[in-house]
């Protein structure tokens, strides 16, 4: 076989720029290990695409890269766009199939296997599912959902049901009482790979404005006005007597043992150095352009929503992603509530924002949040990579996922 072309080249010179080196490189498929072969696609790599291109898997892993014309013939994606498998580090997606309405609570298996299918069917091959520590009775999210959720996660991914890679994104709430108790008991029986520190307390960070919180509370949970004043005094006191301490205590816990941090809704420049202190990764929906431009400075990586780039703006009146990626501080997009968003976000930006090519806009979703969690073996097309991918198909202006492969299989 002939030596893979300069296109492959500028493909590993690429992911060794963004990555510092590949540690290790499969040895190149032979002649004698038929490898799977795609064919006839537009390959996104992580700086380029290659019209059209071609790539060879074997035991899972990509081994070689082309373009032009294949050296054998193999499943012909018919021009169509080879991406990446998307990672998506915080989705709320799980809980819509777990809470389907106000006050009803769905079988916690059955909540799995549709948020997967709704996950891969998007195009997202390594899923962080976003569950909850610390309980919230009055927002209807009791603390036995954290359990309940966790069990049928393994109890899924035990039996083989699970098309997407799942890993868990503790979401811990700072000013509740039993947040601390709660991830020291789940980390003894499951494992955690990203948390985050939240405090949605009304008049903090995202509700900064305490009539807006009101608005979205009744709105969720089918409370009274006067029921939501109530929620607000008792809120206010418990982050008075628990957020401060709770968040030294989760930092603390996240340092030893290993796991990524992300911040939740930093508004002013003091959260950003609080983040920088803490050692924060990830910033989870800066609500001010201060705070995004301040994380990014520092190295940390700012994360939006994908609605906010397909809708043009924020739904609770914060700050437009779209703003952020024209000026370059913009990192990782979320799938957040709608799976979906994830590929019309990145087509979106590309499209509309002359200073986003595809290949960059597609790595907000695959290369920066694999790297960000702390994941080296996949987020782009590049030989020695997992071979975590999507082909999508352009309806018009509406990219249409085709087919999904993780680690060579077809799962979609």
């Amino acid at each position: 076989m002939a030596l893979a072309s300069h296109a492959y080249v500028c493909a590993m010179v690429a992911i060794t720029e963004l990555d510092g080196g590949l540690e290790t490189l499969h040895e190149r498929w032979t002649m004698n290990v038929r490898a799977d072969l795609i064919e006839n696609a537009r390959l996104v790599l992580p700086d380029q695409v290659l019209e059209p291109g071609w790539l060879a898997i074997h035991d899972g892993v990509i081994v070689d890269i082309g373009e032009g014309r294949a050296p054998e013939r193999g499943i012909d994606l018919g021009g169509d766009f080879l991406l990446p498998g998307f990672i998506e580090l915080h989705t709320d997606h799980l809980e819509s199939h777990f809470h389907p309405r106000p006050r009803v609570r769905w079988h916690p298996l059955s909540a799995v296997m549709a948020y997967d299918a709704q996950i891969i069917a998007a195009g997202v091959t390594t899923v962080f599912d976003s569950l909850r520590a610390g309980s919230d009775t009055e927002g209807g999210m009791p603390n036995s959902d954290l359990w309940s959720l966790a069990e049928a996660l393994d109890e899924a991914r035990d039996g083989g049901y699970l098309r997407a890679e799942h890993r868990t994104h503790l979401r811990c709430e700072v000013a509740t009482h039993d947040v601390i108790d709660e991830v020291t008991r789940f980390a003894g029986r499951f494992p955690i790979h990203v948390i985050s520190l939240m405090d949605h307390t009304p008049g903090q960070r995202q509700f900064r404005d305490v009539e807006l919180w009101k608005i979205y509370f009744t709105g969720k949970t089918a409370r009274t006005e006067a029921e939501a004043n109530a929620v607000v005094e008792r809120r206010l006191a418990l982050h008075q007597a628990n957020a401060s301490r709770h968040r030294r205590e989760l930092v603390a816990f996240a340092q030893a043992h290993d796991i990524a941090l992300a911040s939740h809704d930093d508004a002013t420049a003091e959260h950003v150095v609080e983040s920088i202190a803490d050692g924060v990764a990830i910033a989870e929906f800066p609500t001010t352009h201060e705070a995004a431009g301040l994380s990014h400075e520092a190295g940390i990586r700012v994360m939006m929503g994908g609605p906010n780039v397909v809708r043009g703006g924020s739904h609770s009146g914060n700050i437009a992603a779209e703003d952020l990626a024209r000026e370059g501080l913009l990192d990782i997009i979320s799938s957040d509530y709608v799976p979906a968003s994830l590929a019309m976000a990145v087509f979106m930006l590309a499209e509309r924002v002359e200073s986003i090519s595809l290949p960059e806009a597609v790595r907000m979703i695959t290369l920066n949040p694999a790297r960000a969690a702390g994941l080296h073996d996949r987020g782009a097309i590049a030989v020695g990579q997992r071979a975590d991918c999507l082909q999508v198909h352009l309806a018009g202006n509406v990219p249409i996922v085709r087919r999904v492969w993780r680690q060579g299989e077809q799962v979609v």
